[in-house]
């Protein structure tokens, strides 16, 4: 077996867009943490390079680097997601000005290639398959090219434990393992399924438990989330794993408290539900969008029309585990003012943390290349803000069918009133009385990042930054803390975030404000055959 030359790397994560939904700042800054999530990409990539290399990883949203950093670097390795397209842009001018060959991945380098022509390499695709090639490549002496995975196909059974050891642990709020890739559905504006398919592709249980047994003995305890792109993708082989992890963690005394991400109808399976309570999972993150069955079907979201899903997600708190939820606001066939119906179903269902952002078209979706066939795609629309904002303040990069100023409206309308201290404190409230948390374990583990600021202190901390939340938040927690302990430390946790939330909604507010106005002293733009394109193809 070939022995490769030693070779220093030097990771580097881009910087995230300043101030975004999920980047939930004023609330890292209450549990004494800089970032909620740490960079899983690049510690599994790490994982897959020779023993003889030295790899170093600087998060550039938790610590700066230097130009000692950079002069001992042999190679730097970045790259990410769109939101942090321009840094990872800066990263590589700033690292190619000091003689140091870049190499770039990851989903957005993967769905716009052009975008970062400037890296000396683009490694496309998932690492495990393609990740060899460049290696092989880089020791042989070259010093660029385009390394391109096949789709689909890589063999995560075969993938490493990530290094965690790369890690600071006290800088996150959570810790992330992967269990599958891929999604079985076909939504119109993901781009799951363009990057990894639509066969969910898992570990094996017993991978699981390296990944999770080196974690514990490396001292970790607390939040810790599967960040599969659906969990239930494929039960069959969920069902496997389930049970076990559920034995893991009890052996263990509950290290973990788990969330992930799935589609509604985990709400269909009382056995999934039961055994994701008894592993200790406390959040689901679940894509809902919309509230009306013809946008779903139009979306290709089909799956979220076969139930009332408001009673869906009452089922998943009934079995312990809250629901944080997503929602998109301009889709061609919306009702005039859809926000209502919107408003009203997120009071309803009782969702505290409902991510409402504008559609944005992503690069490489089935979305955008429709967009794109009805000359409605904008000629920047996979260029991310260099500004700051998120989908939030920058969506709607076509253009709509229905009038801007009218989606825009509806979207501000949504944002003031479901981010009002006293609809979120109410909607904490409702969520408190449905959910049943007698499978999960009540108290956090000995070592949980979460247990460093108690929960009166946290509650007066928000509402000393957030006056007008003062009484409605403060009768939430009372209200909860009447009912049962558990029911007060999930409530906490949602005053915590609303410490972001509430001003984050206000700022996005005040931008659509701005876009509001900049529409109001500009002529309206010719929509008459855009409008005829989309409606053909909704027909």
């Amino acid at each position: 077996m070939k022995v490769l030359r030693p070779c220093n790397v030097l990771m580097l994560y881009p910087l995230f867009t300043a101030e975004s939904f999920w980047s939930f700042g004023e609330s890292c800054k209450l549990m004494g943490v800089r970032r909620p999530a740490a960079p899983l990409g690049l510690i599994t990539v790490a994982a897959m390079l020779p023993e003889t290399w030295t790899v170093k990883l600087i998060d550039c949203n938790t610590q700066p680097f230097g130009d000692d950093d950079l002069a001992w670097a042999d190679v730097i390795f970045t790259g990410g997601m769109l939101p942090q397209q321009a840094d990872t842009l800066r990263l590589i001018d700033k690292c190619r000005a000091a003689g140091r060959p870049v190499v770039v991945g990851g989903p957005d380098p993967t769905s716009s290639p052009h975008i970062y022509a400037s890296a000396d390499f683009q490694v496309l695709g998932e690492a495990e398959g393609v990740i060899d090639e460049f290696i092989a490549a880089w020791d042989s002496g070259k010093r660029s090219g385009v390394f391109t995975a096949p789709k689909f196909q890589a063999d995560v059974t075969r993938t490493p434990v990530p290094r965690f050891d790369l890690l600071r642990f006290e800088d996150y709020l959570y810790l992330g393992v992967q269990y599958s890739r891929g999604c079985p559905f076909t939504c119109e504006f993901c781009d799951i399924i363009e990057l990894y398919g639509r066969v969910p592709r898992t570990k094996t249980v017993e991978q699981m438990f390296v990944e999770l047994e080196r974690l514990y003995q490396m001292g970790y305890r607390g939040h810790l989330d599967f960040v599969d792109d659906n969990f239930i993708g494929n039960k069959k082989s969920l069902r496997q794993f389930l049970p076990r992890l559920a034995e893991w963690q009890r052996a263990h005394g509950y290290p973990f408290e788990l969330s992930t991400e799935a589609s509604v109808n985990l709400a269909d399976d009382p056995e999934l539900l039961e055994l994701m309570g008894a592993a200790n999972f406390f959040g689901i993150f679940v894509g809902i969008e919309s509230p009306d069955p013809a946008t779903l079907v139009a979306m290709r979201k089909k799956q979220n029309t076969r139930r009332n899903i408001a009673e869906s997600i009452h089922k998943i708190y009934a079995a312990g585990m809250l629901v944080t939820a997503g929602f998109i606001v301009g889709f061609d066939n919306e009702k005039v003012s859809m926000a209502e119906a919107m408003i009203g179903f997120i009071e309803e269902a009782a969702i505290p943390v409902a991510m409402v952002g504008l559609l944005y078209a992503l690069p490489n979706t089935q979305l955008t290349r429709r967009l794109a066939k009805e000359g409605r795609l904008h000629a920047d629309h996979d260029l991310a803000s260099t500004t700051g904002g998120d989908q939030c303040t920058g969506g709607i990069n076509f253009d709509p069918v229905r009038p801007l100023r009218d989606i825009l409206m509806d979207y501000r309308t949504v944002l003031e009133r479901v981010y009002s201290p006293a609809a979120y404190a109410g909607r904490v409230d409702k969520l408190m009385a449905l959910l049943d948390r007698s499978r999960q374990r009540h108290e956090l583990a000995e070592g949980d990042i979460r247990a460093r600021v108690g929960a009166m202190e946290t509650v007066h901390r928000v509402v000393t930054a957030i006056p007008d939340a003062r009484g409605p938040l403060w009768q939430t927690f009372m209200n909860c803390a009447k009912r049962d302990t558990s029911s007060a430390r999930i409530a906490v946790q949602m005053i915590a975030a609303y410490a972001h939330l509430g001003p984050f909604s206000r700022k996005v507010i005040d931008a659509i404000d701005a876009r509001l106005a900049a529409l109001d002293g500009q002529m309206p733009a010719p929509m008459v055959a855009a409008g005829a394109a989309a409606a053909r193809n909704l027909n």
